[in-house]
């Protein structure tokens, strides 16, 4: 995926220079500024007029009196809460990216969902919470569930299935955009969906129909023998989970019954 989103930046001229180190920065952005790089062979200048700096975010909460609350906080300074967002306070509750939830406005508003539900005498959690993601580059990025790092890392057995999205649908062709894929994780011993990625036109839209699947508890094969409206970006979902690899056990029934039948 950061290789597909690196040669979109270079088809639009946008130069990505990695390994390189900033040596130091010289004017006032907005009117001119200069910077000097260094990178493995060489050293060169980039000058231009405005310059962004990304580096993350600290929570606010430092300072502030939460001890004296009794509301503690985490090692990174988010204010420590269980799964239905309550604080180590009673009757104190927390949202949002102060609360360490995932740094998305919907997840901040979903935060406020849960939350006014519990103090209404409900009982939703955060648990096992499906967060999607969508960067409005052109074309779109957008996922939800777990990527193959992530299952890897959890010990989880599975399947991956994946298709260039101008062979997916006719639909990137009438909108003149046939870059991008789209990228399915199945349960190795279940055919329940574990993730999905999309990149290409409409990848958000995409996106949500599978959430939405997911959310269901639906098999994959719900979608793959679904039958979407053409000429749409829906209907590349088919060609995406028919080509999800048979369960092992299913391969080893097979064989058996080849045996048998030879026999």
């Amino acid at each position: 995926m950061g290789q597909a989103i690196l040669q979109l930046f270079r088809d639009e001229g946008i130069d990505v220079m990695l390994g390189t180190n900033v040596l130091s920065v010289y004017g006032l952005s907005g009117a001119y500024v200069s910077l000097q790089l260094q990178s493995a062979n060489c050293t060169r200048t980039v000058e231009g007029t405005d310059i962004l700096v990304a580096v993350g975010r600290t929570p606010n909460t430092q300072g502030i009196g939460f001890e004296k609350a009794g509301i503690e906080l985490t090692e990174k300074g988010h204010i420590r809460v269980n799964d239905r967002l309550e604080t180590t306070a009673p009757n104190v509750w927390a949202m949002g990216e102060c609360a360490g939830s995932p740094y998305f406005t919907h997840v901040a508003e979903d935060d406020f969902y849960i939350i006014h539900e519990n103090l209404n005498g409900g009982h939703r959690s955060t648990t096992d919470r499906l967060v999607p993601y969508c960067v409005f580059i052109d074309p779109e990025l957008a996922g939800v569930g777990l990527n193959e790092s992530q299952a890897r890392a959890k010990g989880v057995a599975y399947r991956v299935a994946s298709v260039p999205v101008d062979a997916a649908a006719w639909r990137p062709w009438t909108l003149s955009e046939r870059r991008g894929f789209m990228k399915t994780l199945i349960d190795g011993d279940s055919d329940r969906i574990l993730g999905f990625t999309a990149f290409g036109p409409e990848a958000g839209e995409l996106m949500g129909t599978v959430q939405l699947a997911m959310l269901a508890g639906l098999p994959y094969t719900t979608l793959r023998d679904a039958m979407f409206a053409h000429p749409t970006m829906t209907e590349g979902l088919k060609a995406l989970f028919m080509g999800v690899p048979q369960r092992l056990e299913n391969h080893v029934e097979q064989f058996r019954h080849a045996r048998t039948s030879a026999n």
